[in-house]
């Protein structure tokens, strides 16, 4: 499936406010602009280097899909490009069930 402009326009400003809430921050067009080339002619971020909070990363994915009014399976699509694209790793959180039981 290819993305409209309307559906590009989103997936920057998704990666760009996804990059801005990271840890540590970053901005993403400077990621890319900075990106070396890999074999294959592709340009290659270390995303792995960033992390996000899980529930922020929802709430920024959904936020952009509700404001730029992306509907139904195209709205699957995109949650799923974001997700297995080079978007900031989630953070790992403490499980504080296990702290309690010490």
């Amino acid at each position: 499936m290819k993305a409209t402009n309307k559906e590009e326009q989103a997936f920057q400003e998704c990666y760009e406010l996804l990059y801005e809430n990271s840890e540590p921050k970053a901005d993403f067009k400077k990621l890319v602009d900075e990106a070396e080339f890999n074999e294959r002619g592709q340009k290659e971020i270390d995303f792995n280097a960033y992390e996000i909070e899980e529930e922020k990363f929802y709430e920024i994915l959904e936020d952009v899909i509700k404001r730029y009014k992306i509907k139904s399976y195209r709205a699957q699509a995109f949650r799923n490009a974001i997700l297995l694209g080079c978007s900031p790793k989630f953070k790992k959180t403490i499980d504080n069930t296990l702290e309690d039981e010490q």
